[in-house]
């Protein structure tokens, strides 16, 4: 059975940054996958434009590779990469020239959905924004999609947002995180509020911690000079995982819409407290196999930048005083694995006689690979023989609840950008979101750096440093192990 679809309105969707590799590898394969799924409508029109001196056909015949390397299987006919390439037009533009700003205005029509995608560095975000205001390439019925990082600290967010302010209203920009456009970040949505069974247990009183952990196997090499200027906390900390905690943290929502529940959000992140040195340990993987050392992909043999952080987070409002979060994220770890874990307490007085390896009742949400929950429950090992106890977990794994929908199940770039269309901003940051989360992050790096504070070594394909294990074990728990 096929997913539901909903068609959007025609549109003209401008790529700036066209030629290069997230356009190549997300961007335009996912457009294509929704139009055979049937959501881009025969009036719509995708623009590229970047500095590369080709036209149309040199676009197409672009695209058309792109399509080969990284559509994926689809539901389509033979004729849908011709379909596709038919929509597609190009435009040579040198950001900081006139010449192609005017070229482009004059291909865009004045009676559709208009949206500019930023597929460019945040360094040129504020001259894109000023010229597409001042050739009147955009109105105010316009879109801007923009890519993280949104900032490197408070003071450059803010700088990004009165720079963005400055040409388009709040309600026009579209801060884009990847991670609120997966599948099983919005079912964490639908899991909390759309069931009776899990809301009145989601607080304090009956959760006794909160594990986030997005571990990667990648290494850093190939980006390491930028990577070295970032690290695992803004890299990672300050935007995808902070989402998630948000996400898992928050008050239900008046209503499922844009600012109901950014304004949830944000108040998550305002009542986060200061996080002490002592409840942070941060890592910088070691040589292994035939992976070089995060300092030999970063070239630069004095580097104190993490690779790997874990934290203790607490959360100072009602709903969760005195229940931890425990966040973690890595490269070059054991495997790759994205999952939220809401551990609950044991019952406070068990009738069964004897011991059993008990785990408690868990919930737990993959984002990545085999995306699905699970939760865990116990129940008697069958048999004579007494009350034996034992630990099972219920599984709804995606592709066996759903079949053939999980195969063609839009990623989270083709969501988003069909989001952008609609005009719906319920998965995208907002500037003030941006801002808070830079806000609490900002004291925690800075107090690394009073302190020189250098990150632990840990070896490659491992689950990191060793202190992050004491991390929780000083509390009397442990970290869900990082398996493949």
């Amino acid at each position: 059975m096929a997913a539901t679809t909903i068609p959007v309105d025609p549109f003209d969707l401008v790529i700036i940054g066209g030629t290069g590799d997230l356009a190549r590898r997300k961007i335009l394969p996912g457009l294509f996958r929704r139009m055979c799924a049937g959501q881009m409508p025969e009036g719509a029109r995708v623009i590229g434009a970047s500095r590369s001196d080709m036209d149309r056909a040199g676009f197409q015949a672009f695209v058309r590779t792109a399509l080969e390397e990284f559509a994926g299987e689809t539901q389509c006919d033979d004729g849908a990469v011709d379909r596709f390439l038919d929509m597609l037009d190009y435009e040579t533009l040198d950001v900081f020239a006139d010449a192609g700003w005017k070229r482009l205005k004059k291909k865009l029509r004045a009676d559709v959905i208009r949206a500019v995608y930023f597929s460019v560095g945040p360094s040129l975000f504020g001259e894109i924004a000023r010229k597409l205001s001042d050739h009147k390439v955009t109105d105010e019925h316009s879109r801007i999609v923009v890519e993280k990082p949104f900032g490197h600290d408070l003071e450059t967010a803010q700088a990004l947002n009165a720079e963005l302010r400055a040409c388009f209203d709040e309600h026009q920009i579209y801060r884009i995180d990847h991670y609120l456009g997966k599948e099983t970040v919005q079912n964490l949505m639908a899991v909390r509020f759309g069931n009776a069974l899990f809301e009145p247990l989601w607080n304090a009183q009956h959760v006794d911690h909160v594990q986030i952990t997005v571990g990667e196997t990648v290494s850093v090499d190939g980006r390491g000079a930028y990577y070295d200027k970032s690290g695992a906390m803004r890299d990672m900390v300050q935007n995808h995982i902070m989402q998630l905690l948000c996400l898992t943290a928050m008050e239900p929502p008046s209503k499922y819409g844009a600012d109901a529940v950014r304004d949830e959000k944000l108040k998550v992140i305002r009542a986060l407290e200061p996080v002490p040195l002592t409840d942070v340990v941060r890592g910088q993987y070691s040589a292994g196999g035939d992976v070089d050392s995060y300092v030999a992909h970063s070239q630069n043999p004095k580097s104190t930048t993490e690779s790997y952080i874990a934290m203790k987070v607490k959360v100072a409002n009602w709903r969760w005083a005195g229940t931890p979060f425990y966040i973690r994220t890595g490269k070059r770890l054991r495997a790759r694995m994205s999952e939220i874990a809401v551990v609950f307490k044991d019952p406070p007085h068990s009738i069964f006689e004897g011991e059993f390896n008990r785990k408690g009742n868990v919930l737990i949400i993959r984002l990545q690979p085999d995306e699905g929950i699970t939760l865990r429950v116990t129940i008697k090992e069958p048999g004579p023989g007494g009350m034996r106890l034992t630990e099972v977990p219920l599984d709804m794994t995606f592709a066996e609840a759903l079949g053939d929908q999980v195969a063609f199940m839009p990623d989270a770039y083709e969501r988003l950008i069909m989001d952008v269309i609609r005009g719906d901003q319920t998965l995208f940051m907002r500037g003030d979101e941006v801002e808070a989360a830079w806000a609490w992050v900002d004291p925690i790096v800075k107090a690394w750096s009073d302190a020189r504070d250098k990150p632990e070594p840990y070896d490659a394909s491992g689950s990191g440093p060793e202190d992050s294990l004491m991390l929780l074990h000083r509390d009397g728990r442990r970290w869900r192990e990082i398996k493949a």
